[in-house]
């Protein structure tokens, strides 16, 4: 019993929307902390529920694909989590 070819696609692009959403989302993670220091408490909540609710609607886009979509685009968060905390850290 194989899968059907599409499927592959499907997660080839989950996997890349994941990288995408996650560079953004952790990306902009950054900024959001700078707001809440500087006493942009308005815009920084604004910017974070934004943030959430994007990852919210992505993932529940990537549920009704299946499993292998799903689980490729959390793939791709995970990855992107990991470069965009390499690169934090590296600088100084």
């Amino acid at each position: 019993m194989g899968l059907e070819p599409f499927v592959w696609l499907e997660a080839a692009g989950a996997l890349v929307l994941g990288l995408v959403l996650g560079f953004v989302h952790f990306g902009t993670l950054a900024s959001v902390s700078e707001d809440y220091l500087a006493g942009r408490t308005t815009r920084a909540v604004a910017v974070h529920v934004l943030r959430m609710a994007v990852m919210v609607a992505v993932l529940f886009a990537l549920v009704k694909l299946g499993a292998i979509p799903l689980l490729a685009g959390a793939l791709g968060i995970v990855i992107a989590r990991a470069l965009v905390l390499r690169r934090t850290r590296r600088e100084p």
